[in-house]
């Protein structure tokens, strides 16, 4: 290991607003040698996520944020070159919490779940982190019923796309709410939702409610601000709002005033809930296997947005805030294993 070199990006300062270049520096650095319990891995996909905009900035979270000087976080997916631990082999696939790198020393990874036979960019979006937050944030969480109306922000995204067409698997109305008239048709078409509100337009208030003409009974929330706002206003007594993401506000400095209407969870008598996927891990199998089936049965569809080369992964992080990326976002940052 000593004759390779790791690309990796290094957070040099904390963004104010959007990610700028030189936030983040790309340095080379010598690979390492894996110690008991550790495991080396040739990193396939980084799988970015507006999170990784919270963990980049020094608020209140739910884990450390980077430390200035140290690799970006990231969750990443890639081949075991060596390995200290037992049930792990050189060759496995794995998945965890690594680094925006070429090369990770993990200690917390585990087995990717080859056996649905589904394939890695799959493994990577639909039945990965992303997958899995859609699944359980909306069975575990926001609990839909036949017949009820489920709104789902950001609903071309990868979590958003999956949760949306759960709902619909489940019997719910699904409206989904995205950005700009490509992306509404795409969800219509591609995921089967009944309608899409493109908070582009300008006129998320007066299209939410014509698109919920019986209020809104369930919130698979990802964005907040404005288009929160909006869902705040049409639900129904007793809703239930999932809180998954708010990345309307990731780039604000300062305190977040988001959303302004929180008032109507009183008024509606409404349950809010905050959840992170890290909550679940006992039950990934769970989720895995039901998500599997769906796809193979045809019920589940998902797409994936790549960029290639560890040097765009600011570049592929970029497109989730601008609002580029179809599905789930992906960097490829070295080419997939051989079957």
């Amino acid at each position: 290991m000593k004759d390779l070199t790791n690309r990796r990006w290094v957070l040099r300062r904390r963004p104010a607003g959007e990610l700028r270049d030189d936030d983040l520096e790309l340095v080379e650095a010598p690979v390492p040698e894996p110690r008991e319990g550790e495991v080396l891995v040739r990193n396939v996909y980084l799988m970015v996520a507006p999170t990784n905009r919270v963990w980049m900035s020094d608020i209140d979270q739910y884990m450390a944020p980077v430390a200035l000087g140290e690799p970006m976080r990231g969750m990443t997916m890639g081949v075991v070159v060596e390995s200290g631990r037992g049930d792990i082999r050189p060759g496995d696939v794995v998945e965890g919490p690594m680094a925006w790198e070429e090369y990770s020393i993990a200690r917390h990874v585990r087995p990717v779940p080859l056996h649905h036979g589904l394939p890695l960019a799959a493994l990577a979006s639909v039945l990965g982190s992303s997958g899995l937050t859609a699944y359980f944030g909306l069975t575990d969480v926001g609990r839909p019923k036949a017949g009820e109306t489920l709104v789902v922000s950001a609903a071309a995204g990868g979590v958003g796309s999956i949760a949306a067409q759960i709902g619909r698997i489940l019997g719910a109305r699904v409206v989904g709410v995205a950005g700009g008239e490509r992306k509404c048709r795409f969800v219509q078409e591609e995921f089967g939702l009944a309608a899409c509100v493109d908070y582009k337009r300008g006129a998320v208030l007066e299209d939410l409610r014509a698109a919920c003409p019986d209020g809104v009974d369930v919130d698979f929330e990802n964005v907040g601000g404005e288009v929160m706002d909006a869902v705040l206003a049409h639900m129904n007594a007793g809703a239930r709002i999932a809180m998954c993401g708010m990345i309307a506000s990731y780039n604000a400095t300062g305190d977040w005033w988001s959303p302004k209407l929180f008032r109507n969870v009183i008024m509606k008598r409404a349950l809010i809930q905050g959840f992170l996927i890290s909550d679940y891990i006992p039950r990934f199998a769970e989720g895995t296997a039901q998500l599997a089936e769906w796809v193979r049965d045809g019920s589940l569809k998902y797409h994936v947005d790549i960029v290639d080369g560890i040097e765009r992964a600011p570049e592929g992080f970029a497109r989730l805030f601008s609002g580029a990326n179809f599905g789930k976002q992906l960097v490829r940052v070295s080419p997939e294993p051989l079957a």
